[in-house]
This record gives structure tokens, sequence and C-alpha cells, in this order.
């Protein structure tokens, strides 16, 4: 029997289990929109589009499955870029599902059509940063192009592929025979392992090494191989160190965390990787401040002093930034699993590290005294530390954190213990400001159940307060904490240290620091609205939008000290070569 593709369309996002589709309407989509309507599918609607693929991309990190945005022709596709962008930089699975103009009127521009370079066109605009991106031609090739898509959204290295419907096909007909044959396809592709022989290899090259570091990205955590770290961990008593986006993959509290490295690492963890004689490194790319620029003087000293095991599912991640001895393509579950069996079968008794746990200790235990003084200042505006110290000291171990960039990012990665893998998501690959606020709502959607808090700056809240009507429509209780320095705060601490101005970097009227006042803002939109007046406010003020179970955001004034850096990063070097300059307090 012949139905309407759009019809189809929701058909097959209901069998295949999608629950939440976000979005903004237009022309080119209200068909699929109409069908919508009759479903169990709930639509997120939104104000801006970039609101719509940042959420889209919170929800696919929590659940592990691709999320799917809906979004308009041209300039609907335009604004939903960047968190499309964002999502294929940190390897988030998601569909976007395009309107397109009429397929009878490509090259005439009709409304909206990007033709510059060739007729409807609006699919380059996605090439370089999804996985791929399809142009449906005919009606019949939609069900299969949107198993595909869907397919290749999350297997191999997840990311993001966008599928552009031209809009006269929404409303064609096609045989309900031609979607039904499609369910037939496996949902999960069984993903590569590796034999005992090899992970005897890694085995006993990290027992027999004698500075050995495990090494964790992102990648465990979207291959959902927390545990299994932590299980090798525990057995063979080697320490972990990670990246921004392997944050949380062994709790901070576990006594062989060592911490996040690179650029905002400590001197202490940076050292413990540079002088390894083996690392092995699971998901992680290398990125650049996550490894101090490549220079071998900070952090990572390879292949010179260190030898690399590396392991990935993507192949084209392993050597990257760094020759590996042994490269190895596989689904980290799986490899990790096999190496588990393996190390307790060579090694039935496990191995400890006492000496090495105390020294992490004692290490720890000296950092926390000496952000003492900023976490207990009663200055105000309060100390970005202090702020961070009292979020944590409320929120239960499993609540879900978003961040943006600046402090949030930065200091959360340093200083901010996590407890829960994936339950911190931040902006890596792209760093994208305007992430963190719009993530938590599809974090919150995600895992309602579960306490989820923004921390974000004024400049990254201020890219899409909009958000705000979206929390309060579907009464999505997530809790936004500005942490408002009436500045883009890093930049304008570099731009300060280096340049000697701040030219574009600070808020002011008149030479007077100015913001929103993002709680009047708040209660505009019909949310719940707290201005912070005074440090001891604060944590008073969390327990009590937690309490509240309602859209809540809290403003709270800032100083803009810069978060401490013992990495490098070698835009430091661009800005003032010869010099040991880094960043100041604006």
């Amino acid at each position: 029997m012949k139905k309407l593709v759009s019809h189809l369309l929701v058909k097959y996002l209901e069998h295949r289990g999608v629950e939440h589709i976000f979005g903004l309407c237009g022309h080119t989509n209200i068909a699929v929109l109409t069908e919508l309507e009759k479903s169990k599918i709930r639509f997120i609607n939104v104000r801006h589009e970039q609101i719509a693929s940042s959420a889209a991309d919170g929800y696919a990190r929590v659940t592990k499955k691709a999320a799917v945005v809906l979004s308009h022709v041209g300039p609907g596709l335009t604004n939903a870029a960047t968190g499309v962008a964002n999502a294929a930089l940190d390897s988030i699975p998601m569909v976007v599902i395009a309107g397109d103009i009429p397929s009878h009127f490509y090259g005439k521009h009709p409304h909206q059509e990007i033709n510059l370079h060739s007729d409807a066109s609006q699919v380059d605009i996605y090439k370089p940063f999804v996985k791929r991106a399809w142009r449906v031609e005919r009606p019949e090739h939609v069900p299969e192009i949107l198993e595909k898509a869907f397919q290749l959204a999350e297997n191999g290295n997840p990311g993001p592929v966008l599928v552009s419907v031209p809009m006269d096909i929404f409303s064609k007909e096609v045989e309900e025979e031609m979607f039904i044959r499609v369910q037939h396809h496996t949902k999960q592709l069984e993903k590569p392992s590796i034999d005992e022989q090899t992970a005897k290899k890694v085995v006993e090259t990290l027992v027999n090494a004698d500075q050995p570091v495990i090494y964790v990205g992102g990648g465990v955590i979207l291959a959902d191989a927390a545990n299994e770290v932590r299980e090798l961990v525990d057995h063979l008593g080697i320490p972990v160190a990670h990246s921004l986006m392997g944050k949380g993959v062994l709790p901070d509290d576990h006594p062989l965390t060592l911490g996040m490295t690179g650029f905002w690492g400590t001197t202490f963890i940076n050292q413990k990787t540079r002088t390894a004689d083996w690392v092995l490194g699971l998901g992680t790319r290398f990125a650049e401040a996550d490894s101090s620029s490549w220079e071998p003087e900070y952090t990572f000293d390879i292949p010179n002093g260190t030898k690399l095991i590396h392991i990935d599912i993507d192949p084209s991640e392993i050597g990257r930034n760094y020759p590996a001895e042994l490269g190895i393509v596989a689904d980290l579950k799986q490899a990790l699993q096999v190496m588990i069996r393996v190390a307790k079968e060579l090694y039935p008794e496990g191995r400890t590290n006492e000496a090495l746990k105390v020294e992490i200790a004692k290490e720890r235990a000296r950092f926390k005294e000496d952000n003492k003084q900023y976490e207990t200042d009663n200055a105000f505006p309060m100390q970005p530390q202090r702020i961070l110290k009292e979020v944590r000291e409320v929120l239960p171990r499993d609540a879900y954190i978003t961040t943006d960039v600046g402090w949030n990012k930065n200091g959360v990665g340093q200083q901010f213990p996590i407890y829960t893998p994936g339950s911190v998501l931040t902006p890596g690959g792209f760093a994208t400001m305007g992430f963190g606020a719009p993530a938590a709502l599809g974090a919150k959607i995600a895992c309602p159940e579960k306490v989820v808090v923004s921390l974000v700056g004024d400049g990254g809240f201020g890219q899409n307060p909009a958000l705000l009507a979206t929390a309060v429509e579907e009464n999505i209780s997530v809790i936004w904490i500005i942490m408002n320095n009436y500045a883009f705060g890093t930049i304008a601490g570099l731009q300060k240290a280096h340049f000697g101005t701040t030219l574009g970097t600070v808020f002011q009227i008149n030479g007077e620091h100015y913001s929103p006042d993002f709680a009047m803002v708040a209660k505009a939109y019909g949310a719940e609205g707290i201005k912070i007046s005074a440090a001891e406010e604060f944590k008073p003020a969390l327990k009590k939008a937690i309490d509240m179970n309602k859209p809540v955001v809290i403003d709270v004034p800032m100083i803009n000290n810069p978060t401490p850096t013992a990495g490098h990063w070698n835009i430091m070097d661009i800005y003032s070569p010869g010099k040991k300059v880094h960043h100041v307090t604006t």
C-alpha cells in the first residue's frame, strides 16, 4: 500500500526507537511535523537551530544513541551547523534531517536555495564535518538512505550525518513495503575485538614496564568501557591520566587517577606522563591542548623517552600525533574485556602499587591546600574556585554537568571531581562557546531523574538565552549557573597579558562592567531566576534550585582570574615570542 513519505519516515523513526526529535519549523519540513503530531515521538521545539543541534548533542552523549535533528532549508541548516560540527569533532552520533527546496526547482533560485557554485548545494555546507551528506533524489530512496544514515552515525568512529530531503519528496507516496524491508536489517553491528595473543603482548608490556601509564580519552566513554578500564587498572595497579574528554572514565577519587594532562594539567600529572616508559592510549587522539602542543618537554615525550600502544576504533586516529609501537583497531569495550581475562590468567593475584597511591594522595592534598585560599575566599564577586567547590559539595555524585568554554571548562577539567563516567559533557574538539547551556536540555530530557547543572560563562549563556523558552515549555528542570565575569574572560586574560588591551573581550558601558540581569531574563521567560549578591548566598541558592525541580538560572558574579596552567600551549609563543607570558587577571 502506498503512503506518504512523511508518514512512513516518522513510523520508521518510531520503529527504530527514536523518542525525541530536536528542531525548528520551516516551510520545507512541516509535512513531517504534521505527522509527528500523531506520533509518540516528542518534538522538542526550539527558538534557534543551534539550540536544537547542541541539545541533541547532549542527548546523544547520555543515551549513547544517535540523536535526531529536524531542520529547515538554508538558514535553518546553517544555524544548526555549529552544533553539528561540535558533535562531529567529539564523535557524537547524530542524524540531521533537513528540508530542502523542491526538487523540480533546482537551479532556478527558488526561496532560500543555495546555488552559488552548484544547484541545490546545501548539502555541501555540511560535507567538511559530517561523516556523510545525502541529498535524496527520489522518494523511494528515503528508507535505504535513512537506514544507512543511522548505521553510519552510530558505528565506527561515531558522528553526525545529513539527510537533505526536497520538500516535495516528503509529500509523495511510496510503497510501505520499502520501509518494512529495511526493518529486517540489524540495528547494531558487531564490532572488532582483539585476539588473546595481542592482548597478552599489551598486558606483558605494561607489567614489565618501569613506569607505565594508561591514558584515556573520550572514546572510552563512547564505547561504554569505563568499567573495563577500572577493572584492568585495579588488577594491574597502573595509574591513569586522561584528556579533557576522558575526564570521569576513572573517578577522580580513585587512588590511581592522576588527572588531566596538558596546558591545564598540573606539573605532577604532566611529569608522570612525560617520564613514563610506556603509555597505553585508549580512545584518544592526543589533542593539542591535552598534549602541550606536542612539545616533548612538557607532557608526552613520544617516541624519544616513551613508547606508545594505541587502541582506537578509528584507524586514522592511530599515529595521528604520536607514532605507535603497537597500533590496534578495536572496539575498546571488547578489547579491554579480552585484556582483563588475559591479565587475570597471567597474574591471578594481581599487582598493587601502594607507593604510587601514597604519592598521588599527597599530591592531591597539596593541590587542595594550595587552592584552599581561593575556595574559602569570601570575596565578592566570587572566586571561581569557590563556585566549583560549592557546586561539587551540593551535587549528587551522579549528577550531570555540562560546561561551555573558559573557566567552567578548563577549571572543571583541572579541579572539579567527577565520580560517574560520562556525567560531564564538555565541548572538546571544537571548544564551542554556546554548547553547554543547550546541551544540558538534551541531557535532562535523556535522563530526567538525574540532577543536571550547566556551568557556563556569561558570554556562553548569552549566545542563546532563548533556550529558556524551550525549558519552560517542556518543563525541563535544568539549573544554569552563570559564572559571570562580564567578559569573554579567558580571551580577555590572554589579550591583556600579551597585547596590553581588552578591546572586544570585556563587556562595559562607559568604562564600567556591564552584564544583562540574567535572573530577570530567566523570569521573563517564565523560569526561576536567582541573582547572587554575596558569596555566602550561593550554596543555599543552589540547594534551593535543586529542590524547586524547575528551570532555574543562578547568576553569579565572578572574579576573572585565570585557570592555573602548568603545561604549555604554543599560542603563547606566537603571541609573545621568546617570552614566558601566559595570561593575567582582568
